[in-house]
């Protein structure tokens, strides 16, 4: 029968450990030990959250992988129940919006950067491609982020008409595109680079320049401007 939490020293307690060192002094298990609370009449906490650091499949040592994981997967290990589960995910939501700018609005894109470091965290968890549309001023400050479209695994299906209604309607001079590989790579297809070179001729009809075009990886962009112009 293993030792329960409160047969530890309270220096080895999550809960006592938190409140003398710090949150940054706790390990991933520790951390993940306070918001299951309990543990079985087995394992403790700490023992069950590492049972759930154990799913991780990647290569990657991080936390990354607790966004992907269903109620049911954490479900099937023993100690974490329906509630537990919805706590653990919604932990996981939050960590997610946090990670968002509260406001982008007036942020001012000098480079590719710029925009990539604000979209990043964001796409970082999609299994589906987006595609957004960033509006800007003059002064390439951001009015607006939009979705324009969403796809499977494969290349979002924008339609032209779709990028340029909203800068149109706000009669903005300039836009960015954006959208995502959901398998890590942002590495540009033939089509992407294609597609931004119909994108920028449209937008010249209606006096609207695009300025960019970055598809963004795993916690990775590139500039298809960058690439076209580098060439």
């Amino acid at each position: 029968m293993s030792i329960k939490i409160k047969e530890l020293p309270e220096s080895e307690r999550p809960y006592e450990k938190l409140e003398l060192y710090g949150e940054q002094n706790l390990s991933n298990a520790e951390l993940l030990a306070i918001i299951i609370k309990s543990g079985t009449k087995n394992e403790t906490s700490v023992q069950i959250a590492q049972k759930i650091l154990n799913l991780n499949d990647t290569k990657i040592d991080n936390l990354n992988f607790l966004q992907n994981l269903s109620l049911q997967e954490l479900m099937q290990i023993k100690g974490i129940g329906k509630v537990k589960a919805i706590q653990l995910k919604a932990v996981c939501e939050l960590s997610l919006r946090m990670s968002k700018p509260s406001n982008y609005k007036k942020i001012v894109v000098k480079e590719p950067y710029d925009l990539a470091k604000i979209l990043m965290s964001e796409f970082r968890f999609e299994k589906r491609e987006i595609a957004k549309i960033v509006v800007l001023n003059n002064k390439n400050q951001i009015l607006k982020i939009k979705d324009i479209a969403y796809g499977g695994s494969n290349f979002a299906n924008v339609s032209i008409k779709d990028i340029l209604v909203e800068p149109i309607t706000m009669k903005a001079p300039k836009i960015i595109l954006v959208h995502n590989h959901p398998s890590g790579d942002s590495t540009p297809s033939e089509q992407d680079i294609q597609f931004t070179n119909r994108v920028f001729e449209s937008a010249e009809t209606f006096d609207i320049q695009l300025i960019d075009h970055l598809v963004i990886g795993d916690m990775n962009y590139t500039s298809i401007f960058s690439q076209m112009f580098s060439d």
